[in-house]
């Protein structure tokens, strides 16, 4: 990890960084789109297996775009969380993102679970 606490991903045109503000508090800045799922997803993972803390929460105050890509990488990182058994409480979720979970039917996927259930 950066010293700056901050985990960055790059594509050609984009950038999004998942920023440690605690031990147990990350922000996500910048697009959750196709064109930064991937590395978002990887960088996710690696920021939350760097804490010891068994609940955390990510913000995603700091998201500018979203699309239903960036909704596959929440629920990816909540299915990180139940499978290493910690629990992970999602903030601030942008409009479009709670807007694709409705449609979809899982917006009860987004709220924290307990770990290894």
């Amino acid at each position: 990890m950066a010293a700056s606490g901050i985990r960055s991903t790059r594509s050609t045109t984009h950038t999004v960084q998942i920023a440690a503000l605690g031990a147990n508090r990350f922000q996500v800045k910048g697009p959750l789109t196709f064109a930064t799922a991937r590395r978002a997803s990887q960088a996710g993972e690696k920021a939350f297996a760097a804490t010891d803390a068994r609940e955390f929460e990510v913000s995603c105050e700091g998201v500018n775009a979203a699309d239903s890509a960036g909704l596959a990488v929440l629920l990816h990182w909540m299915g990180w969380a139940r499978r290493h058994d910690r629990v992970l409480r999602l903030t601030n979720l942008p409009a479009a993102i709670m807007g694709v979970a409705r449609i979809s039917e899982v917006e009860g996927l987004l709220q924290p679970q307990s770990g290894g259930s």
